[in-house]
């Protein structure tokens, strides 16, 4: 059963430092009831989340799964300073205001994977409010500044004189001192983190807590180009929040290749039913849209319901398989004449007019199902059908 637990622990992860401490972890679970926790901080720096930031979490519940209690951290107190992690400037510091709204959103998003009564949302305020000065002056003087330049995101803004704000100095020290505080058996981040996460188990040492994590890294997934990380800023996420038939779809619209990736880090099947999927596509007995489509619907249905993404799939066969449109199209109005690329913008079926443009120029925008060229094109009066490649349409209504 250990065996069992350790291969579905070490799934997908890009690197455990100390997995014989998550093993003994593990024993005391199996031979004594012995529960024990694994931690994981987001800094709700934005009110929702896309599949990326999933991955942390089917990780969190697979430990759940086999006797962890997870210390779901909300970066109440260091989101106000932000993660500098990966970032060539300082960041933006956030309102209390915003945090508390993303916290919410944030929350009700993640319950929808993990075990509400297996786990323990706390927030960071509530001890690094009270660390006061003295605190923080110990806390520092436990990094020197020569180690903190080893990190690859501060030493290249360093070389290339691009400021560096003293409190970014402070975030892996107090990210590292929230393991202090909660004394977490594991903690588990993204490759990025490396740095952050290794500073808890120094402090575990430094104020002789009598155990130092382990640590659990887990890969950046691909966004649906299949290159680039999955991120909002470049338009390739799929969002918690996306609608049922936009998520079935946009899941649809992965490679074969990137679908075992997905497999790996955001199914719930295990890795003997995932290697029999994969067997069955080399043989050819099964065809890789039909395993896709599994997929679509498991995820589609972690986040809706079972019923929301069957329909999900009964749609997008109508409309990509028979070639019909959707029988529910958002509609809008506008009074008189509107420039083709605004009126695409304005139905909210492209983020903008230049990307609309561009559309337009590459074939994927049609007008009552008919290829538009022109991107210059000026809509008069009457009712139109617009579409944006194969899944985003909308009605519009030009009014004299």
């Amino acid at each position: 059963m250990i065996q069992e637990a350790l291969r579905e622990i070490q799934r997908g992860t890009a690197e455990i430092i100390d997995i014989e401490r998550i093993e003994k972890l593990l024993k005391a679970y199996f031979d004594e009831g012995k529960t024990y926790t694994v931690k994981a901080g987001f800094d709700p720096t934005a009110p929702d989340l896309h599949l990326g930031h999933t991955v942390l979490l089917q990780k969190l519940a697979v430990f759940q799964k086999y006797g962890a209690r997870v210390q779901f951290l909300i970066g109440s107190f260091t989101a106000m300073i932000g993660d500098p992690t990966g970032k060539n400037a300082t960041r933006k510091v956030l309102t209390k205001e915003d945090i508390v709204k993303n916290i919410k959103s944030y929350t009700t998003q993640a319950f929808k994977i993990l075990d509400t009564e297996k786990t323990d949302i706390v927030y960071n305020n509530e001890w690094l409010d009270e660390l006061g000065a003295a605190g923080m002056l110990q806390l520092a003087s436990n990094l020197t500044v020569a180690r903190m330049l080893e990190r690859d995101d501060f030493s290249k803004r360093y070389a290339s004189q691009t400021p560096i704000a003293v409190s970014e100095f402070m975030y892996p020290l107090l990210q590292g001192y929230d393991s202090v505080h909660l004394a977490s058996d594991i903690e588990i981040g993204g490759t990025d983190q490396k740095f952050n996460l290794l500073m808890g188990r120094q402090l575990q040492k430094a104020y002789e807590i009598k155990k130092q994590q382990a640590v659990l890294m887990m890969p950046i997934l691909e966004g649906l180009d299949g290159v680039q990380k999955m991120s909002k800023s470049l338009g390739n996420y799929i969002g918690v929040t996306d609608a049922a038939n936009d998520m079935f779809g946009k899941v649809l619209s992965i490679s074969d290749e990137l679908m075992w990736r997905f497999y790996e880090l955001l199914s719930t099947k295990t890795l003997d039913e995932i290697a029999e999927l994969k067997s069955g596509v080399s043989e050819g007995s099964l065809h890789p849209k039909k395993v896709k489509e599994a997929l679509a619907i498991e995820i589609t249905a972690r986040f809706h319901s079972g019923a929301e993404a069957n329909a999900a799939k009964e749609e997008f066969d109508k409309v990509h398989a028979k070639s019909q449109i959707p029988t529910d199209i958002v509609e809008f109005e506008c009074d008189g004449e509107v420039w083709i690329a605004k009126a695409l913008l304005d139905c909210n079926i492209e983020p903008s007019t230049s990307q609309a443009r561009r559309d337009i120029k590459q074939g994927g925008v049609k007008i009552d199902q008919e290829k538009v060229t022109d991107d210059k094109l000026v809509l008069t009066a009457g009712e139109y059908l617009l579409q944006v490649g194969k899944r985003k349409f909308a009605k519009l209504k030009v009014n004299s």
